[in-house]
């Protein structure tokens, strides 16, 4: 089915799991994280950025996603991932997106509230969930850097009161992760991460930058309240090196699918690995 975060989010508080958030970059990529999830008989969160939605059409996004998710019999939300423009939020929404993500971190803490709260009013009209962001997560996130500078935890007593005054679905947690971090990997605060759990009492926590977390972290994160991982790096690193093999070694009268194919099986193998890291079983 076609449905929300929150209720993707809910099943997976009740098993102590955590649901992958895939960024797909072209129309192309969706398929095969879809794909990957009915393997792995689990929902899946597709996500998008603002610029891949505008280049490949808001409402074309939603008519694949819920076609497939109709055709496979698999729990699919379409998300939009980290938006800063009320407009791009709305038009997202208009077109039928299930879920939206408000990126207010960069600004004050009562601006950040209002600017959530607002998205959520909206939001609430087509009943869509919404994730909120504390604290600043380093790196880049589509062509956008963060110094490290401006990196800073996510504090849980202002958790606390962002939740209750946004009405969010879910929370973005800084805690060392970093966006398009995929040549290391990151040390994560689990210290801060337990603090935020303990004060928001089983409230949906975010992991962005998933791509740069270890992959015996994982289970640590979940167990610590982690209940959606998002991965995009990971991705688009692999499809361009595999797409770029097959293009140099195919000639230019090929089919353009033998380039792409490869890539999509790239692309699932990775979903479906981190799916299985995501399930959180012992």
């Amino acid at each position: 089915m076609y449905v929300t975060l929150r209720e993707v989010l809910a099943e997976a508080n009740a098993l102590n799991m955590a649901v992958g958030a895939f960024n797909t970059h072209n129309l192309e990529m969706l398929p095969a994280i879809i794909r990957a999830a009915v393997a792995q008989k689990t929902p899946v969160i597709i996500q998008t950025s603002e610029g891949t939605a505008s280049y490949v059409g808001h409402r074309n996004l939603v008519a694949v996603a819920k076609s497939m998710a109709d055709e496979f019999g698999v729990d699919v939300v379409l998300h939009l991932d980290h938006a800063k423009n009320f407009d791009e939020i709305r038009k997202a929404l208009d077109a039928g997106y299930s879920s939206v993500m408000y990126d207010g971190s960069s600004l004050p803490f009562k601006e950040n509230i209002l600017g959530t709260k607002r998205v959520v009013e909206y939001a609430s009209k087509t009943n869509a969930s919404v994730e909120g962001e504390l604290g600043t997560v380093g790196g880049t996130e589509d062509g956008i850097a963060v110094a490290q500078a401006d990196v800073h935890y996510t504090e849980p007593e202002q958790a606390v009161e962002f939740i209750e005054k946004t009405g969010i679905d879910a929370l973005a947690v800084a805690i060392g992760t970093n966006h398009g971090q995929y040549k290391s990997k990151t040390n994560i605060s689990f210290e801060q991460l337990e603090k935020i759990r303990d004060a928001v009492n089983g409230f949906p926590l975010v992991i962005h930058g998933g791509t740069g977390v270890k992959e015996e972290d994982v289970r640590r994160v979940i167990d610590l309240g982690i209940r959606k991982f998002n991965v995009g790096t990971e991705l688009l690193v692999n499809w361009n090196i595999t797409s770029k093999d097959a293009y140099n070694e195919h000639k230019e009268n090929t089919s353009n699918r033998n380039n792409v194919v490869p890539a999509l099986e790239v692309v699932q193998s990775i979903v479906e690995h981190k799916i299985q890291l995501f399930k959180n079983i012992g």
